[in-house]
């Protein structure tokens, strides 16, 4: 089963091809996420990595966390799931009622 990590901090300048061969390294990777802002299109500094089985995420995390990229010690976990924003107001408007 895939397991999807959290994969932080970031040198700006990383790319998806530069994050899928360094975590090759500890067995298969399914897919690569950076997370780019919306405006600009730079990278916001982090991702996601989904590897293909718990045993080769588990040594990802062990080799990873906290690996120099770029003179910045990555940081490497399991990724939590995606909290609701449903209750959140619509972009940050206020009505005004």
């Amino acid at each position: 089963m895939n397991k999807k990590l959290y994969v932080g901090n970031l040198p700006y300048e990383t790319t998806q091809e530069q994050i899928r061969e360094l975590f090759a390294q500890a067995g298969e990777v399914s897919e690569v996420t950076l997370i780019t802002d919306r405006e600009t299109g730079r990278l916001k500094g982090f991702g996601f990595v989904e590897m293909a089985t718990e045993e080769v995420s588990g040594e990802a995390i062990k080799r990873f966390n906290g690996y120099s990229l770029g003179e910045r010690a990555l940081t490497v976990n399991e990724a939590r799931p995606r909290e609701d924003r449903s209750n959140s107001s619509a972009g940050g408007r206020r009505s005004r009622f």
